[in-house]
């Protein structure tokens, strides 16, 4: 049995090994005039690891408090009207286990989660956290897109560490929670490193209809890596730059590809793409504006609106509804536009 298991994933475990290879390799370099000069990045460099060392008690903190909790040990928030909740677990190729829950209309949910249930099928979101989070903090967001009428899973990632992100078997699991659900059509989502993985995620499925990223961070080049290989729609909502999104790292992710579209919103800061965030996101984490209760409902707004035009194949529909990119550098344009440099 997990021989043949194997033999169905070589070809997702090829496509994630090409983006490592390739990032490895040398392929992360600059383009179309995106690399900063030389005194601009050390100085980025030396501010985004002075933030690092700050943050990391509190970080150590958040995976003690937040990725390792279980989803019977976590706060529940509440759903909204006619939206069931249903839990589960399966293993990870390492051997962890992947605590997983599955939000929708109850006529659409499988009628027992766990490691037995039978698939489904369907069209599903596959929705991520970020780094040393948990899914807990994605609940408002699943929430609003199951009342939306979308099958929703979201799951603990169970391989990271507060010292390696492990984003590439991220989107891994990702994928094989996909497969459990037996779903037929895939949009890829994350917050943060979430989306990192969701990416990852979305570019070795075939199934994937497109992807949405919320505050995308980019680590060791892997985004812009997979970004260049990239067929399917990426839809993105990106806040201000700030000590938590790496100074807005992600943005040369965006500019990897033809097929990103971004819609930025002006003053958010990297926890109000969580619903709900908690107190030591906001104490790690600047707010530029403090207007976070606004920006949450933009942001769930906003990448609901995105997952059902991805399905419905409009990804282009969403940008031009999207709100000017208010973001700095000569890539601003309304409506969503193409952020790839000639």
């Amino acid at each position: 049995m997990r021989l043949g298991m194997n033999a169905r994933n070589g070809g997702l475990d090829q496509r994630l090994s090409a983006v490592e290879l390739q990032v490895h390799s040398g392929a992360t370099g600059s383009r179309g005039g995106l690399a900063p000069t030389p005194d601009g990045m050390h100085l980025r460099t030396m501010r985004w690891s002075l933030c690092r060392v700050a943050a990391l008690p509190l970080l150590l903190l958040a995976g003690c408090g937040g990725l390792l909790l279980r989803p019977d040990a976590a706060q529940q928030t509440d759903l909204p009207a006619g939206v069931a909740l249903r839990s589960g677990q399966i293993a990870s190729a390492t051997g962890c286990t992947l605590d997983y829950r599955l939000y929708g209309p109850a006529t659409q949910l499988p009628a027992a989660a766990g490691s037995g249930a039978p698939a489904r099928g369907g069209d599903w979101v596959i929705l991520a956290h970020g780094f040393l989070r948990s899914q807990a903090r994605m609940q408002g967001l699943a929430g609003a897109m199951a009342a939306d009428g979308m099958q929703v899973a979201t799951l603990d990632f169970c391989n990271q560490k507060p010292w390696a992100g492990r984003h590439v078997q991220n989107g891994r699991d990702m994928v094989a929670l996909a497969r459990h659900l037996g779903a037929e059509r895939v949009v890829y989502a994350g917050f943060s490193a979430g989306g990192l993985a969701a990416l990852l995620a979305g570019r070795a499925d075939p199934r994937t209809v497109g992807i949405v990223t919320l505050d995308l961070v980019e680590t060791g080049g892997l985004g812009v890596g997979a970004a260049r290989q990239l067929d399917k729609p990426l839809l993105a909502l990106a806040g201000e730059p700030t000590n938590c999104n790496a100074l807005d790292n992600g943005r040369a992710v965006l500019r990897a590809t033809d097929r990103a579209r971004v819609q930025r919103i002006a003053g958010a800061g990297h926890c109000d793409f969580e619903a709900p965030t908690d107190g030591l996101c906001e104490l790690v984490c600047a707010d530029p504006d403090g207007a976070e209760r606004t920006h949450r409902a933009q942001v769930i707004a906003g990448a609901t609106a995105a997952a059902v035009a991805l399905f419905a194949g409009d990804a282009d529909g969403w940008a031009a509804g999207a709100a000017p990119d208010a973001g700095p550098g000569p890539d601003t344009q309304a409506g969503g536009a193409h952020l790839r440099q000639p």
